[in-house]
């Protein structure tokens, strides 16, 4: 059982037309052609997504086949984009309209590729502007290690949770490269995590926190053999069932501490990957390591990626990530006092880090963003 909400929604090819020649046909045949060429599954959805809303939208106006499309038309289907309203009653935030546009020029530019039609319409169609918005929030150093406390560590399952916060901290990897993640991925002697085909398909080598090494070896060591039945298939974590996490699932797991410690803040996984982004530039880490670590292809989109070396990229890593400067602990009994006297400790002096975080996350509440992916629920016990 895992995070099913994109098979709840009929295929594709039950909601259009599939006469040769169609525009659904076409539809079909492109999303055909993304799977051999190895694009990821996840892409594949996404654009199937944004078909599946433009498509029928057309044939509703009588635009059955590639030769009817046109700039009006698009243009069009623009403007409904705009007056277009959720179920939650709000208006698509202007990214969203822009990401929607973007999977139609796409299908059109195939189209025009495989000479289906003589001119791409879409190549005049001028896309909304996105604006470049903070994240909606950002832990403090502070409540993140609140966060981090609340799993029950007297229990597998509690054990597993800890190691995955642990992680989320630790590397800010995405929740999709986290629920990914082999037992041979992790390196505990050097401190060492491979993300293998993260997003763009590509690799990258990312330092752990000696904090995050003890927990992921207690967990190995006491937890994750009480979760596994039957062939073990080398998935780091499990869920209650033996199966590999999911990534709603660790969304859940993620959520629940984040509210069990009495933080306001919305979000889940990303909340900790903007939170460690945020701490190590606060920590006075280059961009270009803060880059390397999140997995991104560029600083901005007129610069150029730079490769980090992990020796480099661990050294800035330990000296900015608050979380890398806790070292490792020698026992479990270490560990679960040392949490309990900390679970009892005055909130420390505050920092001066904080105003700057909490001024973000207020801007953060005007942002009219879509509700992500993070905030739907997983189907299965976790």
């Amino acid at each position: 059982m895992g995070d099913r909400r994109h098979l709840r929604r009929k295929p594709l090819s039950a909601v259009v037309t599939l006469e040769p020649g169609s525009l659904g046909a076409w539809a079909l045949r492109y999303l055909e052609d993304l799977t051999v060429r190895n694009y990821s599954p996840h892409t594949i959805r996404g654009e199937e997504k944004n078909l599946y809303r433009f498509v029928p939208w057309c044939e509703e106006r009588g635009v059955k086949t590639p030769a009817e499309l046109s700039v009006e038309l698009l243009e069009r289907y623009q403007r409904h984009l705009f007056h277009a309203v959720k179920a939650d009653g709000k208006r698509l935030s202007f990214h969203s309209q822009y990401d929607r546009l973007g999977g139609v020029r796409r299908f059109l530019r195939w189209l025009t590729r495989h000479r289906v039609i003589p001119m791409n319409p879409a190549t005049s169609l001028e896309p909304p502007r996105i604006e470049r918005r903070l994240p909606k929030a950002i832990l403090s150093a502070y409540e993140a290690e609140q966060i981090l406390r609340q799993p029950d560590v007297t229990t597998p399952r509690g054990l597993r949770d800890r190691a995955i916060l642990e992680v989320l901290y630790a590397t800010g990897i995405r929740r999709q490269e986290l629920a990914r993640l082999r037992i041979d991925d992790i390196d505990l002697e050097s401190g060492r995590l491979i993300v293998r085909q993260g997003k763009g398909k590509k690799d990258r080598v990312l330092p752990l926190s000696e904090r995050a090494c003890a927990w992921i070896e207690k967990y190995l060591e006491e937890a994750r053999f009480k979760l596994y039945r039957g062939p073990d298939r080398g998935a780091l974590f499990l869920t209650a069932l033996g199966d590999r996490m999911e990534p709603g699932q660790i969304t859940k797991i993620t959520r629940r501490a984040i509210e069990a410690a009495g933080i306001d803040k919305p979000g889940a996984c990303h909340l900790f990957r903007h939170t460690m982004a945020t701490l190590m530039l606060e920590g006075g880490a280059d961009l270009r390591y803060v880059q390397a670590m999140l997995g991104h292809a560029s600083i901005a989109t007129t610069q150029i990626y730079t490769r980090i070396a992990i020796g480099k990229l661990k050294e800035v890593y330990e000296q900015s990530h608050p979380g890398a400067k806790l070292k490792r602990r020698s026992t479990a009994a270490e560990a679960a006092a040392k949490d309990a006297a900390a679970a009892c400790d005055d909130e420390p002096e505050p920092d001066p880090r904080d105003a700057f975080l909490a001024e973000l996350a207020a801007e953060d509440d005007e942002n009219d963003a879509t509700a992500s992916p993070e905030d739907g629920d997983a189907d299965g016990e976790s």
